[in-house]
């Protein structure tokens, strides 16, 4: 279970949350002009990313605000929190598994 600090109401548990999918995915800037496959690519393909990605949540049960979260995928680690007027921050790259002489291919 995870624990989601929104950044109105503090640290809830994840139950009280709503998905909403990827974050900052930007609305078309002529919608008229999308033919049906453009429209597709816009409403259902989303990046499926192994380690950080930004997602927005909505605290359904609390302040009903919209926020982003940044989390890993991979640990399902909650990295950071942001509201939708802050800038998404900015997080070192996760870290490489650690290798042996072995895996790398070197001598032993």
């Amino acid at each position: 279970m995870l624990l989601i600090t929104c950044p109105w109401c503090g640290p809830r548990d994840e139950t009280e949350y709503h998905y909403g999918g990827q974050a900052h995915v930007p609305y078309p800037e002529t919608p008229a002009d999308l033919d049906d496959r453009q429209w597709a690519e816009y409403v259902f393909y989303r990046d499926n990313p192994k380690g950080h990605f930004a997602e927005r949540w909505m605290h359904g049960l609390g302040c009903r605000r919209w926020f982003n979260v940044l989390r890993d995928t991979v640990s399902y680690d909650v990295l950071a929190v942001y509201r939708l007027d802050e800038p998404q921050p900015e997080l070192p790259a996760p870290h490489a598994p650690h290798q042996t002489a072995e895996t790398a291919g070197g001598n032993r």
